[in-house]
């Protein structure tokens, strides 16, 4: 069985364990289905999820010109405290970013390799969480927008990290933590911009990924490297599949390369 197109964030879906989905222009494929299977991975060529053309990806699944062009790539979403459509000031499209911007976002922690607080939507959770590869999470404020959620975030990882490590993340050596705890002695040192927007309710969300067996060490798949791999699946965490020699091969770190992918 074989499927072509370009790579973008593997689709999921909350479950016992979590389902993943590769969308392709004219077909999908539930990759749980294929663990345990032999995949064929191929790189045929890039394709810029802006402009769709041929031309190798920068970052974000886009190529250089697009990257300091479109507003889906603004500063703002990789540090949200430079958010100002609130301001009324735009970036690069207010319309765009007042979509973005104004709407409830969630400052949460989340443990993947260690406790660290970051931002989301608030329509994105649990989606960002299981992107993250993490087995737990908590939410800590739900405010109007994304630069009060960003100050919050800066704030707070003065006391917190505010990067997975995705290595830790991928072997699975991981500590179980005390999220309710670690959100109450956070509490005061939310910025008091946002300490009204403070959530009471100490609910922990807990995923379960579809992982047969965790490497021992993590070889980075780089397919502009290596355009031919082939392996067996027996794992998908975050946004990782995992082989069995060790291999993992990070989707969202390759958005924009179009590929083929055979099933053996």
């Amino acid at each position: 069985m074989q499927y072509q197109g370009v790579l973008k964030k593997m689709q999921t879906e909350i479950g016992e364990p979590i389902q993943y989905y590769l969308i392709f222009e004219n077909d999908f494929l539930n990759v749980n289905q294929i663990l345990n299977k032999d995949v064929s991975i191929e790189f045929i060529k890039y394709e810029c999820l802006n402009c769709h053309l041929d031309k190798p990806i920068y970052r974000q699944g886009f190529c250089k010109s697009c990257f300091f062009e479109t507003p889906s790539a603004g500063d703002w979403i990789m540090r949200p405290e430079l958010s100002t459509a609130h301001l009324g000031k735009e970036d690069r499209d207010l319309e765009f970013e007042k979509r973005a911007q104004l709407q409830p976002h969630i400052v949460y922690l989340a443990n993947s390799s260690n406790v660290k607080v970051g931002v989301t939507r608030k329509s994105q959770v649990p989606t960002r969480w299981i992107d993250q590869g993490a087995h737990e999470a908590i939410e800590i404020v739900e405010v109007p927008n994304r630069y009060l959620a960003g100050i919050t975030e800066v704030a707070l990882k003065e006391f917190v990290a505010d990067k997975t490590n995705w290595r830790k993340m991928l072997t699975n050596t991981i500590e179980d933590e005390n999220l309710i705890e670690w959100k109450n002695k956070l509490k005061q040192y939310i910025p008091t911009e946002a300490q009204e927007y403070f959530l009471d309710a100490n609910i922990e969300t807990h995923l379960h990924f579809p992982v047969t067996s965790y490497p021992e060490k993590v070889k980075s798949l780089n397919l502009s490297k290596t355009p031919n791999y082939k392996g067996k699946l027996v794992g998908i965490k975050g946004q990782y599949l995992i082989f069995e020699d060790n291999t993992v091969f990070n989707i969202r770190a390759n958005e924009g390369l179009y590929i083929g992918l055979t099933i053996n």
